[in-house]
């Protein structure tokens, strides 16, 4: 425990951020929930951590082959929870920033955890932005209710399981002889999201398809500039089994994206556009669905408010994560079974997890019958 302290405080000192709090260890002694909620205090902690991907990531932009992220827990009279906040870089925060803001939080102050309302308003009005240190509080906390009550969220909110739909597997931007390899890699996978906006977009599918003949999602991450050159690729694309495109334009290109949604012949779907709730609304009629991230969104309790909203719009749902670890990538599958396309797959991106939780099993997101957010520390 002092060893691991010491590197903790030696990786904080990089930082500069020698008030950041450990991980507090509970994980390795959990207790069972108790019979009844107590005047217990909820103990923050929080350290950073470097995802290792399996393949360089690349997307239109830029590339990498790790991923800062901050993994949190709350403990509350012996039962342990888990959250965690992903930073890739387009979302403007980082382990800095996330531990800044951490530093701020009370949860001291709040003796019932199941009072998420007033509780993540607290944590929501604090500063702006931080989305994603806002998620890893709400996920570590919808952790801890459904351990204190020692059921699944998917329970406490009246979900089937059964319904979980397939998860796409991506294949980020490459040479044709790597982009082969990574979807032969993914043959379990009944769906891929291949990824465009480089300049090599024909030979990208292609290549993909001398390997399969499985359904693919496409996500240009704001790569095409031109609306015509872009509905003539999305009609090509339409011809090669494709079953959607993701944020094809600029999310500045308002007027130009809702053209192309207007006369595309497959869905266009929001990803970088659209952040929190109050955006949906917008987008009615520029889009036809969008992506719903839990780092986008503050987390778990937003999200299931926008599956809500965007359903009451006629919008079509995806549930999608950034590269995460199997603590938020299980924390957004409780949510799957609402949502009509799935890519829940950036646990599997990683040769470093820490967790285990939610399964696919022949291409589908499989939810265990675990507490919470249904997961295990498998190592510190």
């Amino acid at each position: 425990m002092k060893s691991g302290r010491r590197n903790f405080l030696k990786s904080a000192g990089a930082l500069s951020l020698a008030t950041t709090l450990p991980l507090s260890g509970c994980s390795s002694s959990e207790k069972q929930a108790p019979a009844l909620i107590g005047n217990g205090r909820m103990k923050l902690s929080f350290r950073p951590y470097e995802l290792q991907l399996n393949h360089t990531f690349t997307v239109a932009g830029n590339s990498r082959n790790t991923t800062p992220v901050v993994l949190t827990e709350i403990e509350y009279e012996g039962v342990c929870a888990y959250g965690e906040a992903s930073m890739p870089p387009y979302l403007g925060e980082s382990q800095e920033s996330v531990i800044k803001f951490l530093n701020k939080v009370d949860l001291e102050q709040f003796r019932d955890p199941f009072m998420l309302d007033d509780i993540l308003a607290y944590v929501d009005g604090l500063d702006e932005g931080n989305r994603a240190a806002k998620a890893c509080l709400d996920i570590a906390l919808h952790d801890l209710i459904g351990k204190l009550v020692d059921q699944p969220l998917y329970r406490l909110w009246g979900i089937n399981p059964d319904n979980t739909p397939m998860t796409s597997f991506t294949i980020g931007m490459d040479t044709a002889d790597v982009v082969r390899e990574k979807t032969i890699e993914a043959e379990r996978f009944k769906v891929l999201k291949v990824k465009l906006g480089g300049g090599n977009d024909r030979e990208m599918i292609n290549t993909v398809r001398s390997v399969t003949d499985v359904p693919i999602y496409v996500d240009v991450n704001q790569g095409w500039k031109d609306k015509h050159e872009a509905l003539d690729m999305v009609h090509w694309l339409n011809e090669q089994g494709v079953e959607f495109v993701e944020q094809p334009l600029p999310k500045t290109a308002i007027d130009d994206m809702a053209w192309l949604t207007e006369h595309s012949p497959l869905p266009i779907i929001a990803d970088e556009a659209f952040q929190r709730l109050a955006d949906i609304s917008a987008f009615k009629g520029v889009y036809s669905g969008i992506n719903i991230k839990l780092m986008k969104s503050t987390g778990l309790r937003e999200a299931h408010k926008m599956i809500t909203v965007a359903r009451a719009l006629d919008m079509k749902v995806m549930m999608g994560c950034m590269t995460e670890t199997s603590c938020a990538v299980s924390a957004a599958s409780q949510l799957s079974p609402l949502v009509d396309w799935a890519d829940l797959d950036g646990n599997l991106l990683i040769g470093n997890d820490l967790y285990e939780g939610m399964l696919v099993v022949d291409g589908k997101v499989t939810l265990n019958k675990l507490p919470g957010i249904g997961i295990r520390k498998i190592q510190s």
